[in-house]
């Protein structure tokens, strides 16, 4: 990977690659427990809030570049996919294989992509349109994610309206890599899954989310998905957002991965925080800080 900044995490190298951002809402709409009286804390992240408490969210996956080979964590929302009932995915176009070209990644040259879970904007680039047929993007690499959430999202009897677009999203962006033979099914244990890489469990925000760590060196990432939704939850972790089914366990999955990260000072590699999307989290007495990196 070259021509682009880097995070090292022992002798390993993390970069950003861009698939797109949403800069149109106010922090109560995916924060709705959010109060006047948090300003405070607002005060605090200067950079992670835009003039009038809006707030962007960037859909945005990680490439690593570990022992000879590249990983991509998550793989964004995708290109001409059909999303009627989340439109601001629906039917985009964005240059992200321009920008994995940019760094020195090409498609065909990935060994792994490693999911956190199996939402929409996770899982988009596993393919492709072409010819009306959905393809894999990444034709040589091995995709590992979890088996309970990949049974989930295909059993109909777990389809309501609220799932209706994670449904959709297996038949266009997953199922199409099980079929292809490039899907790794496993068990979120916490052991090491690839040399280096071990997925934990953190459900909440889904049946089987998981957070996926990086070790090399005795250097620590963390990579917790949807854990956090905003950097605001690390001083207010009780913050549930719109997207989080079952409050209670993901703040327990929260809590795991903010002690992870202070305890063992693993930067925290976010799926949608703005700014560079990377930091670290420090305790505050009773709680934590943020900061960027």
């Amino acid at each position: 990977m070259t021509k682009a900044s880097f995070y090292t995490v022992g002798k390993a190298r993390v970069v950003r690659v861009l698939d797109c951002a949403l800069d149109t809402f106010r922090l109560q709409q995916p924060l709705p427990e959010w109060q006047d009286h948090d300003q405070q804390l607002a005060e605090q992240l200067p950079e992670a809030l835009a003039a009038g408490q809006h707030v962007s969210l960037s859909i945005h996956s990680w490439v690593i570049e570990h022992q000879g080979k590249i990983f991509i964590v998550d793989t964004g929302a995708g290109n001409d996919k059909d999303r009627p009932h989340a439109p601001y995915f629906h039917r985009l176009t964005t240059p992200y294989l321009a920008r994995l070209n940019e760094i020195g990644v090409s498609p065909d040259n990935v060994d792994y992509v490693l999911h956190t879970h199996l939402h929409v904007d996770h899982v988009g680039w596993n393919t492709v349109l072409v010819d009306g047929r959905w393809i894999p993007t990444l034709r040589n690499a091995r995709h590992i994610f979890s088996a309970k959430e990949f049974a989930y999202f295909t059993d109909p009897g777990n389809l309501t309206e609220r799932n209706r677009t994670s449904f959709q999203v297996q038949m266009d962006s997953v199922k199409p890599i099980v079929a292809a033979g490039l899907a790794e099914m496993i068990e979120t244990t916490g052991d090491e899954v690839i040399p280096g890489f071990r997925f934990y469990p953190t459900p909440g925000h889904t049946v089987e989310h998981a957070s996926i760590v990086l070790e090399s060196e005795g250097v620590r990432a963390i990579f917790a998905g949807d854990v956090l939704h905003h950097p605001i939850q690390i001083l207010k972790p009780e913050l549930m957002s719109v997207f989080d089914p079952e409050r209670e366990r993901t703040l327990t999955s929260r809590r795991w991965a903010l002690d992870f990260s202070a305890d063992y000072d693993a930067i925290w590699f976010s799926s949608h925080f703005p700014d560079s999307s990377a930091g670290r989290v420090a305790r505050a007495g009773n709680g934590y800080r943020w900061s960027f990196e």
